[in-house]
């Protein structure tokens, strides 16, 4: 369980939204600001290896159940959506704010604490947000594209995102005991099923040519249609990099 006193939570909070406006600006035409390429190629190799792509595998690696597994993800979604509330409230979108809500209640109680979806069995998916959107709604600027170890391609600005977004969490604020006290690790458990139902992409991603170019790519192209940029087909990973 994570608790926090109201400084606790100002003072990180107060950091991490000015380290924004350390976020490299990308040079005039640049579309993709990639100035640390290198490094990022050497920390993309790593994670190569940590899944085994390095060696040239290939056959999908799916071995979970998804009737099984659905129940995790559906609770791991449900703790997400307090957070979304609140950023849909701080990006003035009041009606994302207001499905959301809608969501985590109805999936609290007649969903038995967000194991089941009947929010989404009535016609009723989530407005996925995040804290880096609402910077990006806020004006900030992207920054320099970043591979983290494990966790994969980012932004600086979507990096922010994610801090503040864990320190913000209202979930302890409105959550159920369970949810409070597993929805980290419900979160931690879903990318690892999401990563198993999409091997097969995942392989072919990492098989190509040029596997960071490419991941890079499609970091991009997701990110930026989630954000409400232009793009010209759905991502297919979009389930791994969404954020």
């Amino acid at each position: 369980m994570r608790t926090f006193t109201t400084l606790g939570q100002l003072l990180p909070l107060i950091s991490t939204i000015l380290a924004v406006s350390a976020c490299s600006l990308a040079p005039p035409g640049v579309d993709i600001h990639d100035p640390n390429e290198a490094h990022n190629r050497q920390i993309h190799a790593f994670n190569k290896s940590l899944m085994g792509n390095d060696r040239g595998d290939s056959e999908p690696k799916q071995f979970l159940d998804p009737e099984l597994t659905q129940p995790i993800v559906n609770f791991a979604d449900n703790t997400a959506l307090p957070g979304m509330v609140l950023n849909g409230l701080l990006q003035a979108d009041i009606g994302a704010a207001a499905t959301n809500t809608f969501r985590f209640v109805l999936n609290t109680t007649v969903g038995i604490g967000g194991l089941f979806d009947p929010a989404g069995a009535i016609g009723l998916p989530a407005e996925e947000t995040d804290f880096g959107e609402t910077l990006a709604v806020w004006g900030a600027p992207e920054g320099a594209y970043i591979e983290l170890p494990v966790l994969g391609p980012t932004t600086e600005r979507a990096l922010v995102g994610r801090v503040v977004d864990f320190v913000i969490d209202p979930l302890d604020r409105v959550g159920t005991q369970a949810q409070i006290d597993y929805g980290f690790p419900a979160k931690v458990t879903e990318r690892l099923i999401r990563r198993s139902q999409l091997s097969g992409a995942i392989d072919d991603l990492f098989g190509s040519a040029d596997s960071y170019e490419q991941q890079r790519a499609v970091y991009y192209q997701n990110r930026r249609f989630d954000l409400g940029a232009q793009a010209e087909s759905v991502d297919p990973y979009d389930d791994l990099y969404s954020q």
